[in-house]
């Protein structure tokens, strides 16, 4: 009889045990899925910004602007005739 109320207790606990370890491990697996969402949502906000960035960086380059620019501030003009000096070699 002792035996058979071991081998119960033993059973019992180790069902314990596996039911904590569920628990924990479904608890984890939702913490991960949260912070792959976030990560998810930063990455979009990231692209979003990238994105945007690109947009910026082609307006700033664009040569009209920079001609302006090269006129308006730094007071530079385009030369009549373009003499092109040839390196010995």
């Amino acid at each position: 009889m002792t035996r058979q109320l071991l081998t119960v207790a033993a059973l019992a606990f180790a069902i314990l045990v596996s039911a904590i370890a569920v628990v924990q491990a479904k608890h984890k697996t939702r913490e991960m899925a949260h912070e792959l969402q976030v990560e998810r949502v930063e990455g979009d906000r990231l692209s979003t910004e990238w994105a945007q960035l690109q947009l910026e960086e082609s307006a700033w380059a664009n040569p009209d602007r920079v001609a302006r620019v090269a006129r308006r501030e730094l007071g530079m003009i385009q030369p009549r005739h373009y003499v092109v000096l040839e390196s010995s070699p």
